[in-house]
Parts: C-alpha cells; sequence; structure tokens
C-alpha cells in the first residue's frame, strides 16, 4: 500500500482557502492508497470552537468524500465537529472512496492548550482496515499516551496513524516521539519524511510481509498482545 504524507501550510480558520490549497497538494499524490492530512487540516487547531466547527456530516467532510471518490484513495484527517447539545469533538475522519466514513474521537485532548475546555473526549479506540492494512487511528496528543495506543489481541492493527497539528515549540518532544511529518517502518527507520521548511507531499509503501517477518523475528509483544 502506498502511503501519501500531505505537509501544508495551514491558514488560520481559512476554510475555502486551505481545502483550494490542498487540492493542489493531493494533485501530487496520484498513485497513492491513502493520503493522511493533518489534525483539523481546515482551520487550524482550534480551541474556541464556537462558530467554526462543523456539523457532523460538514463542508470539510464532503470535501473529503469528493477528493477520495475522485482520486481513487482514502483520506484521513480530523475536523472540529459539533454535535447536538452543544458538544464539540475534535473528530479523525477516515473516508474510502465510495463514501465509507469511519471516525474516531480524540481521547487524550491537549489539556495545557485548553482542549479539554470545549471539547468532550471519545471514549473508544477506532482501527479500520483499507486495502488489506489494518490502521489505528490516533490524534496529535494521544501520542504521549502510548499505552492506549499499544496493539491488543481484542483489536490488533498493522499501521499506526497519527495526525496532528504540533508546535514549533515543541517540535522536538514530537520528533523524539514520532519524527515530524513522517512514515517509518517496524524498526523506526524513515521510510518517506516531508521536508520541514515548506510545504511538501511524500509517498512510499507499506510492507506487511516485512512487517510479519520483522514480528517473528523479535517478538517483542507476549502472544496474547498481538
Amino acid at each position: 500500500m502506498l502511503v501519501a504524507l500531505i505537509q501544508p501550510d495551514i491558514r488560520w480558520q481559512d476554510c475555502k482557502g486551505n481545502l483550494a490549497a490542498l487540492e493542489s497538494l493531493l494533485d501530487r499524490a496520484r498513485g497513492a492508497d491513502l493520503a493522511v492530512l493533518p489534525e483539523m487540516f481546515a482551520y487550524g487547531f482550534v480551541t474556541q470552537p464556537e462558530g467554526v466547527a462543523e456539523g457532523p456530516d460538514g463542508p470539510s467532510l464532503q470535501w473529503m468524500k469528493e477528493q477520495a471518490a475522485a482520486r481513487g484513495f482514502a483520506l484521513a484527517g480530523s475536523i472540529p465537529t459539533q454535535l447536538e447539545g452543544p458538544s464539540w469533538r475534535n473528530r479523525f475522519h477516515f473516508v474510502t472512496p465510495d463514501g465509507t466514513d469511519t471516525f474516531y474521537d480524540k481521547h487524550h485532548l491537549f489539556t495545557y492548550g485548553g482542549e479539554h475546555l470545549r471539547y468532550s473526549p471519545g471514549n473508544e479506540r477506532v482501527v479500520v482496515e483499507w486495502r488489506g492494512v489494518r490502521i489505528l487511528l490516533q490524534v496529535c496528543y494521544d501520542l504521549r499516551f502510548p499505552t492506549f495506543s499499544r496493539n491488543r489481541a481484542d483489536a490488533p492493527y498493522d499501521l499506526a496513524l497519527y495526525v496532528a497539528s504540533w508546535p514549533a515549540v515543541r517540535g522536538q518532544a514530537w520528533s523524539t516521539l514520532l519524527g515530524r511529518t513522517v512514515l517509518l517502518d517496524p524498526l523506526g527507520s524513515p521510510l518517506a519524511a516531508c521536508d520541514l521548511s515548506r510545504e511538501d507531499v511524500r509517498i512510499a509503501p507499506i510492507d506487511l510481509e516485512r512487517l510479519a517477518q520483522m514480528r517473528r523475528s523479535f517478538p517483542v509483544l507476549h502472544d496474547a498482545d498481538q
């Protein structure tokens, strides 16, 4: 499976402008099976969602469905979402070309930045399967809580997918924990990495057979956890 990493320069709360710019970047992801967008890709990391957050089937999600259908690849990214109440979620959507939408609500809200003051956390881990690959959906601050993302027998996965709007001031922590906008192999070596100085798109394949071989040769997990 070919994964495209999409690194845009997000314009603050400019949904129309951001989506237009993303379409140009997606043009460079032709041939991919999955294109990955950042957290809150249409707005920037919005902690005050009133007047900004979209409904559960709002314009950004409709745009994702249109782009996935037109381009033949799955599209992943999060959207600030308003539910009845009102209440808000940082909702990570995984949209396939046939219009199927699987979503995960961010569990670990960024309390330091006040995200928890408006948004409510999701409680369920979500694994989606796409073209033979089982993918765990995670968002930004979830990265600091590895027990939540641990591979488990009841919901195993092959690829952990993190979307984020991690600020540059704490970029070193992100780089240490994950590696910025990057696709890593089972041993942590980069398969593709975006140039951090500019908008960028990078595409690389993931190899499930190599993952299986690595797990056989280096069985770090107990059988019950695989």
